[in-house]
């Protein structure tokens, strides 16, 4: 059938498939029966095209969140739910999920991705892309390769060795194309080894060769630098479209600079994903209904990790909770960029421990940030509206926007729109004097309730791509506000024409009686407080797709506030709302930490049943912690003269700490529960481990059964242990419970001379409750 229609398509048509004819869409063919094909960012969530984008989505948790459970099943359930969601949407492929490495805590999509380690990290993609074809839509695995910081990501060469790139970076790829068939593959911005990944031979070897990928690979947005190059290479589409650097390849293609047959090989690619997804005849799938904010709720409790806890967890009889901290109302449910998507709810700690039946005080204590911050769900009565205008004020389109805070490639607006009235109904939560303001390049006007609140003139927006998604410049004026009292208001915007994406709108900021004052009260509740839970974070201005973090601080005075609360009550309990690890200078002063990611939009709901016993903490790390950012292995992310050099090899994360002997503030796999569970034996059969555990404790629990393996006497330069199986087991107390682990035998080879070989000789398998601990032992013959 595909060749059949291939051989109806002239060069021209064929060039226009692959070149995209949208933000988020590809060309359609009528004569062949052949729709457009929708794409969207996840990976948490469906954003939708620009028809849609501004309407709800779920908003499940950040990768490092799922990562977190170790969960294979959740996983696949994610992706069932994500499958629900984009066809909902009228999508077709899920740009997700994000499978780079936690080579670096200062990456900035750390938390977009899932963990420090291959094998971890790919069981868990394989299990999500499988969720979401199952239930008929697209996945698209990225990026593929080495794609691991922000910092001049359109341009930095990364530098790699070969057993670094396929044992490290390549490896989690290779098993979700193994294991799980992804329809579609997205290449990266980033170069290696000399070339762009757009134009890199390795999408033609491994990918497309030795490990038998049959999907379309997609050039991440805007990763296209070299039309000729790009089309000889392994990129079959090219996003978004039409693909200015294409405008000639039909030339190029009639003058033998580019085989025709490269051109045929995307086109068939396309048609097969077209096949897939039902564009070949306007089909779509039905996958069954999820309750999504359920599978929200259980994600973010399954992979919150209970980093330390005296026994003050769970809150069982609590009494007055002093709920603190900036994140106590205002929790940061996503990080920054292109992951964004508009949650239809966001149940904030407050409001869960409260619906828990909670007698709760609250305060935030310090800002998490300077300046405004995005208008939360809970504060917007209905849907606010977007009114695109001409140069004569005159309506071109009209949208609904569960957001004010809009993002749009600039390509995508109405044609003939110059600018944007945005009308929405706020509602403050409390009274006082609040900063109203806006968000982002352009002019501005503001109004609140009927009178002009601010006036901001002409600003450009940022002319380089890799700025895009950094904190939008802002303006702002107070305004006396009640509680409760709704007010109307409307932001004029007449955008940047320039920009590649419109970025910003209406943002805020509540009363704020001065930080010292802030403080002082935020910790007088916890004095009288029974237990004090003080939750603190980062944001997406802080993490965030298009820059890198230069430090592991908390912001602003966030330490010095959970060490105040904790000086004037022992029984405090610090929740950590960010998606990748940060510096916890206090932790040994406190009762207990809570590592809780961005945890989607149940945050608050699954916060009250993991603090209050409702359910485990059911999470283990997937990245270690370092007690001060100069004690992790990788510290550089800044290129020197355009090249990043992998020197640290196959020794990242707890590989590193272990070779170099430094302990981390928590190994990769570290997390607690609220039992205890006991080690009792270690035996191998074949290629199975079978890991003997006790439920010591006195309720049910979760334990993740982490195998390891260690070649003590190899001649090659290994790391002291790595991971090399996994497996989830619940039990119930002095429950004995057998768990068999699968070694696979890609986990145990090596990369020499451009192939895989085997160190004959014997592998030590060991087990224990993480990377940094080992109870129990055995080996293993090669």
């Amino acid at each position: 059938m595909i060749e059949d229609l291939l051989a109806q398509l002239d060069l021209d048509t064929k060039i226009a498939l692959i070149s995209g004819s949208g933000a988020w869409t590809t060309a359609a063919v009528p004569a062949i029966g052949l729709r457009e094909i929708s794409v969207s960012d996840g990976p948490v969530g469906v954003r939708g095209t620009s028809r849609d984008d501004w309407e709800a989505s779920a908003a499940f948790p950040s990768g490092s969140a799922t990562a977190a459970s170790w969960d294979v099943d959740l996983l696949h359930r994610l992706g069932a739910a994500l499958a629900a969601e984009a066809v909902r949407k009228g999508v077709d492929v899920v740009l997700g999920p994000t499978m780079n490495l936690h080579r670096s805590p200062l990456g900035g999509r750390h938390f977009e991705c899932m963990a420090e380690d291959p094998h971890l990290t790919g069981e868990l993609a394989a299990a999500y892309v499988r969720g979401l074809q199952e239930a008929g839509v697209g996945a698209c695995p990225k990026h593929y390769v080495a794609n691991d910081a922000e910092t001049e990501r359109m341009s930095v060469d990364n530098v790699l060795d070969e057993r670094t790139l396929h044992e490290l970076y390549l490896a989690p790829f290779e098993t979700v194309v193994a294991d799980a068939a992804p329809w579609t593959i997205m290449a990266a911005y980033n170069g290696v080894d000399g070339a762009p990944m757009t134009e890199n031979d390795l999408l033609a070897e491994p990918l497309k060769g030795s490990w038998g990928f049959d999907g379309l690979v997609i050039s991440d947005w805007g990763a296209v630098y070299d039309g000729e190059a790009t089309a000889a290479a392994g990129t079959d589409l090219a996003m978004p479209g039409p693909e200015a650097r294409y405008a000639g390849l039909a030339d190029s293609v009639r003058a033998g600079r580019v085989p025709e047959s490269a051109i045929d090989d995307k086109v068939r690619r396309l048609l097969l994903l077209a096949q897939r997804t039902g564009a070949l005849g306007d089909e779509h799938p039905r996958p069954p209904a999820v309750d999504v904010a359920a599978l929200a709720r259980e994600a973010a409790a399954a992979g919150s990790v209970l980093l330390t806890n005296d026994g003050v967890l769970p809150l069982t009889g609590a009494g007055r909770v002093a709920l603190v901290g900036p994140g106590a109302a205002d929790i940061r449910a996503l990080g920054g960029g292109s992951a964004i998507v508009f949650p239809p709810h966001l149940v904030t700690p407050v409001a869960g421990l409260r619906a828990a039946g909670a007698d709760v005080v609250t305060a935030p204590g310090c800002l998490l940030a300077e300046g405004l911050r995005q208008v939360r769900p809970d504060e917007l009565v209905g849907d606010a509206v977007v009114r695109w205008l001409d140069a004569a004020g005159e309506l071109v389109a009209e949208q609904r926007a569960a957001t004010t805070n809009l993002i749009r490639i600039t390509a995508e607006i109405p044609a003939g729109a110059v600018a944007l009235e945005l009308v929405c109904t706020f509602r403050p939560d409390e009274d006082g004097e609040w900063q109203l303001g806006v968000s982002g390049a352009g002019e501005h006007r503001l109004t609140v309730a009927g009178t002009e609140l601010l006036h901001r003139e002409h600003l450009d927006a940022p002319r380089d791509p890799a700025l895009l998604f950094g904190t939008p410049a802002q303006a702002s004026a107070g305004v006396a506000l009640r509680a409760g009292e709704d007010v109307e208001v409307r932001l004029h915007w007449a955008f940047d024409p320039q920009a590649f994406i419109l970025f910003g709108g209406f943002a805020v900021q509540g009363p704020w009686a001065g930080d010292d004052a802030e403080l002082a009260r935020a910790v007088e509740l916890a004095r009288d407080a029974d237990v004090a839970v003080v939750v603190v974070g980062t944001s997406e201005a802080v993490e965030s797709e298009g820059q890198d973090r230069t430090s592991l601080t908390l912001p602003g005075r966030q330490d010095e506030l959970v060490r105040a609360v904790a000086a004037v009550n022992p029984r405090t309990v610090v929740v950590v709302n960010a998606g990748s690890p940060v510096e916890l200078p206090w932790r040994d002063d406190v009762a207990a930490v809570l590592q809780f990611w961005f945890p989607g939009m149940e945050a608050g709901a699954a916060l009250a049943d993991v603090l209050l016993g409702a359910v485990e903490p059911g999470g283990r790390l997937p990245t270690t912690w370092p007690v001060v950012l100069a004690d992790a292995p990788v510290t550089e992310v800044v290129p020197t003269d355009g090249r990043l050099e992998y020197t640290e090899g196959l020794h990242i994360g707890h590989r590193g700490y272990l070779r170099a002997g430094t302990t981390p503030a928590y190994w990769f796999g570290h997390g607690l529960g609220y039992t205890t569970w006991a080690w009792e034996q270690l035996t191998v059969e074949g290629s199975t481990a079978t890991v003997r555990l006790r439920n010591t404790g006195e309720r049910a629990g979760k334990q993740v059964v982490q195998v390891y393996a260690a070649r003590p006497d190899s001649a090659l330069d290994r790391p002291v242990r790595w991971l090399a199986g996994f497996a989830v087991v619940h039990a119930g107390p002095g429950e004995v419970v057998d768990v068999p682990v699968p070694i696979g035998a890609r986990v145990l080879r090596h990369r020499i001379a451009g192939a895989w070989a085997v160190e004959p000789g014997t592998v030590v398998l060991s087990s224990g409750p993480s990377a940094g601990e080992q109870l129990v032992h055995a080996d293993l013959q090669l």
